[in-house]
């Protein structure tokens, strides 16, 4: 069973899925914590494990149904010499739904509205759950359909798989914390998942973009408002070490 990590290339191969795997779950990461933060705080980190264990599932049962999976790459839907697949069709619906549920977030943010009152917990929780449901799906088809593209080897796709769910789990609540206590990094990050939205729909569009331009792109973005942020903090302990200063009789 283990046989493929008795080789250097098998080991080289688990640390490159491994990486890759944490890459394309960022946009997991980011949508949950910002999913979450719309429940009360002793609900959070119980939303992010459980959209968490879900995706970890649902990859776990799709890699164990590789020759299902493949098929969703044939075409299902013709028009004139246009053809979409099973694939195309989710990444298509979830980009919409990533969409629709940004925009409407960042408009929620600039209006100042808040989740009403009305809506008990329960059904608030059941909510985001439920979306959390809906988009893990779409994230763990690409996900897993670029791991088969890498490895061939099952054992090395399902010790992946676990490893990078397990790192996002640990580090889910130190994201939503950061994200949740810097509102600028807030609407970057809604940003981040307005693009992740786009190269859905277009992907499933057949117009395919490299999504490292876009990590690459947001990266730059988040260090340059990191930069602002310890240049707006670093001004207001000057302004404060002034203020307190007494003034000269």
């Amino acid at each position: 069973m283990f046989t493929a990590l008795t080789t250097a290339e098998g080991w080289m191969s688990l640390v490159t899925l491994i990486v890759m795997e944490i890459i394309l779950g960022i946009d997991n990461i980011i949508f949950i914590s910002i999913l979450a933060d719309k429940l009360p705080k002793k609900q959070r980190p119980r939303a992010r494990i459980i959209g968490l264990s879900l995706a970890l599932i649902m990859r776990v049962i799709l890699l164990f149904s590789i020759s299902w999976l493949t098929k969703l790459t044939a075409p299902l839907l013709t028009v004139n010499d246009f053809a979409l697949s099973a694939r195309d069709l989710i990444l298509l619906s979830g980009g919409v739904f990533l969409l629709y549920k940004t925009v409407r977030e960042i408009h929620n943010k600039i209006e100042g509205i808040e989740v009403s009152p009305r809506i008990s917990a329960a059904k608030q929780f059941g909510r985001v759950i439920f979306q959390i449901i809906l988009i893990d799906m779409v994230f763990s088809v690409d996900s897993i359909l670029t791991a088969v593209g890498l490895v061939d080897d099952m054992t090395i796709m399902v010790i992946a798989v676990v490893v990078a769910i397990v790192f996002m789990m640990l580090f889910a609540g130190w994201v939503s914390a950061f994200i949740d206590k810097n509102p600028t990094f807030k609407m970057l990050a809604l940003s981040f998942l307005l693009m992740v939205g786009f190269l859905l729909v277009a992907d499933g569009l057949h117009y395919h973009i490299d999504k490292k331009y876009l990590y690459f792109s947001m990266a730059f973005a988040f260090l340059v408002e990191f930069l602002n942020m310890r240049e707006r903090r670093t001004r207001e302990r000057r302004l404060k070490q002034q203020s307190d200063v007494p003034l000269a009789e």
